[in-house]
Formats: structure tokens, sequence, C-alpha cells
């Protein structure tokens, strides 16, 4: 019983950490997906609109 505490802080440290960890891939797969989207429009901006243009 003495050692109740330690187990509970253990397993409150091991659930804030995986949340952490769940929440911190899903931002970065956001900001990366956000990132790719404006590659994507800066680069159909760049590209002529038509074949006669080249």
């Amino acid at each position: 019983m003495e050692y109740r505490n330690y187990v509970i802080a253990a397993y409150a440290v091991f659930v804030l950490v995986l949340g952490w960890d769940f929440i911190a891939s899903r931002l970065q797969i956001r900001r990366e997906l956000r990132n790719a989207r404006m590659r994507a429009t800066r680069g159909a901006a760049r590209r002529p609109n038509s074949e006669l243009s080249r």
C-alpha cells in the first residue's frame, strides 16, 4: 500500500506523455499538409496556363 501513490503518479505521467505524443503528432501532420497545399498552390500559380506560352 505504501507504493500506491508512486504507481498512480507513474501511470498519470505515462498517460500525459502518451496524450502529448498523440496531440503533437496530429499537429505536425496538420502543419505538413498545410505546407504541402501551400507549395502546390504556389507551384500552380507559377506554371503557365496554356501550352502556347512555352
